[in-house]
């Protein structure tokens, strides 16, 4: 090892779901919204003058804060954006857990949290989730420098009940609780309802799903005044200019067509369901989602084979080689012409491997 070496921050990085550069595949792997965004935005890029490019965007993304505090009926003052809630995740992460205690969040979720946590140098214990793949509020009721819930969590789908949220907050008022709702608009219940009553509470949101902008990269967070005030300190302090002109014009134009968000949702969602109801019949077992993903295990086929099998046939999903989830699929909700492909490629591989 070189000397130089020797005081590198070295993290092992987080992986991301293949972004295949070929025609002809079905993308069943990274949760992406299967329809396009609303016109709304094809139109504002193209009107938008190339002229303005030449100036910084504003730090502050004014138009888009006001459309979030608009559309959510929420006071500016409380609403964080930044370069998709991964952005927003990791200010957060670097902003509020700076204590000696460890933070906790679940053994199977976002595998981005400890990612997070080893590069910033922020203690952490995993908290194993229960048999059924179920948060125990019971583990995040103790002594702690933190937490962080994805609802509905992920790889699995379950959306943990409000009340229960709402323990685990009321549970620990001496430290910020991040609830990541980067899948809520396919289910659950949010827990922005609670903002009102805790100071402690930041929730997470992002349009990379349910608003068809991946690409795009726009997340964005609530919380009460002071918390909000500490990530654009934290922001300002890191990057003024985070959020490029494009995007921010984009997105308040995404806010807007309140008509096509919930047109694209319902379509997923009545997929997702169809989808459930086929993999049941075809022997899959998984928790009842609440996502835009199922998470699928057969007992007959493991799930590596499978995964193989699709892949082979253009059929992209995802696949954990990790304890405990080794033999399941994360299963993306695509077009129901997409689902349609890939239950009848299972029921051949079903039925020829009987």
């Amino acid at each position: 090892m070189a000397a130089w070496e020797t005081n590198v921050r070295k993290v092992i990085p987080y992986t991301p779901g293949e972004q295949p550069d070929c025609a002809d595949i079905i993308k069943l792997n990274t949760n992406e919204n299967p329809y396009p965004p609303s016109s709304a935005v094809e139109r504002i890029l193209r009107e938008i003058p190339a002229e303005i490019l030449r100036k910084y965007p504003d730090p502050t993304s004014g138009a888009l804060v006001t459309a979030l505090s608009e559309y959510y009926h929420m006071p500016e003052e409380q609403i964080f954006v930044g370069v998709g809630s991964d952005d927003v995740l990791a200010m957060s992460f670097l902003t509020f857990f700076n204590g000696k205690e460890p933070i906790l969040f679940p053994d199977i979720t976002y595998s981005f949290y400890d990612v997070w946590a080893e590069l910033f140098r922020i203690p952490y214990e995993c908290q194993p989730l229960d048999e059924n793949f179920q948060i125990r509020t019971e583990d995040y009721l103790r002594p702690c420098g933190g937490i962080v819930i994805a609802n509905p969590n992920a790889p699995t789908g379950i959306a943990k009940e409000l009340t229960e949220l709402e323990r685990i907050v009321a549970g620990n008022p001496g430290v910020i609780v991040i609830i990541d709702e980067a899948y809520i608009d396919f289910g659950g219940e949010s827990a922005v309802c609670l903002l009102p009553k805790y100071d402690n509470l930041l929730v997470v949101q992002t349009f990379s799903k349910s608003r068809s902008l991946a690409g795009m990269r726009i997340g964005y967070a609530f919380g009460n005044q002071k918390l909000i005030k500490y990530l654009n300190d934290a922001k300002y302090s890191f990057n003024s200019y985070t959020m490029n002109t494009l995007t921010i014009a984009v997105g308040v134009e995404a806010v807007r067509d309140e008509a096509y968000f919930q047109e694209t949702v319902g379509k997923v969602v009545a997929a997702r369901e169809w989808t459930k109801k086929e993999l049941l019949r075809l022997g899959f077992t998984f928790p009842d989602s609440q996502s835009n993903f199922i998470f699928a295990s057969h007992p007959k086929y493991p799930a590596k084979e499978l995964f193989e099998g699709l892949k082979r046939q253009g059929i992209y999903v995802r696949y954990f080689a990790k304890p405990r989830i080794d033999n399941y699929l994360r299963i993306s909700i695509g077009t129901d012409e997409e689902m349609k492909t890939l239950i009848a490629f299972l029921e051949k591989y079903v039925g020829e491997n009987l």
